[in-house]
């Protein structure tokens, strides 16, 4: 590796952490300047003295949440990964028996887009009537959030197949199941991993608004009770832990897609270089 481009890679990195750090202290001298008083907003060195005590029980600033946010964060991704899979797998299945049935698709297509644009928060009271205060209505609400980017993305994917591999694959013998898995399922991914990646970013925001409601942990629950007690500082460091964790959720994604889409990258490195 040479020097210059050693130089490259940590000016990127720097390049990327500018705005951050100009947003951070421009919080900070704002918050310090007294236009609004400290409890309203409290500046990013307060709001990590009390995310660090969540964390590490470091001096008990959080009281009742003191070292209790791996606890709370475990609560909260174990919905926002049940109701991701629950909606991963009958998203992916469904959007693949729509995008290529066109009997399903007229079966199946007017309730989903009756039921497409209701908002999933707006099954809040019935998913507490249904499934009572604990983790099911959570888990519900997740995937109502996470289906349809999924299902969308599936659809979209089987029906942009290459026309010519499944007429290739039919002259040589496939049958229906063969072409729907070694051919329709493959060229479909690159769609259905870019649905997968909206909908984790969708399950995260609803796991959040049901813990706010229908659940008595969790960063959400976390986030709604302290706001009651006028702990700001405790508020915008779970919507950070929120932001940090979605983040890194659709990062696995993402790596995931890198590594089983590595026939799509040097397909493209081909095109390119032809």
């Amino acid at each position: 590796m040479t020097r210059d481009s050693v130089l490259l890679r940590l000016y990127r990195r720097v390049e990327r952490a500018l705005v951050p750090v100009a947003l951070l202290i421009g919080w900070e001298l704002f918050s310090r300047s007294g236009v609004l008083p400290p409890a309203l907003l409290p500046a990013p060195s307060q709001v990590l003295v009390a995310w660090a005590d969540w964390v590490f029980a470091t001096d008990g600033n959080t009281q009742t949440y003191t070292g209790k946010w791996i606890h709370d964060v475990a609560a909260s991704a174990t919905r926002v990964f049940a109701g991701f899979a629950i909606s991963t797998i009958l998203g992916v299945g469904i959007g693949m028996a729509i995008g290529w049935s066109r009997t399903v698709e007229r079966l199946f297509e007017p309730v989903l887009q009756i039921l497409r644009p209701v908002p999933p928060v707006s099954w809040i009271p019935l998913a507490i009537i249904w499934f009572g205060i604990a983790d099911k209505p959570a888990i519900f609400l997740v995937f109502l959030g996470s289906f349809f980017p999924v299902l969308l993305s599936t659809i979209h994917g089987v029906k942009t197949c290459d026309r010519n591999l499944l007429r290739a694959g039919a002259m040589a013998g496939g049958t229906p199941g063969k072409l729907l898995r070694h051919i329709v399922f493959p060229a479909a991914l690159p769609s259905i991993f870019s649905g997968l990646r909206i909908a984790i970013g969708s399950a995260w925001m609803l796991t959040v608004t049901a813990e706010m409601v229908a659940v008595k942990s969790g960063v959400g629950y976390v986030l709604w009770d302290s706001y009651y007690f006028l702990r700001y500082d405790i508020v915008i460091a779970a919507m950070v832990s929120i932001g940090l964790l979605g983040f890194l959720s659709d990062l696995a994604i993402k790596l995931l897609a890198g590594r089983v889409l590595r026939w799509q990258r040097g397909s493209t490195l081909q095109a390119k270089e032809a």
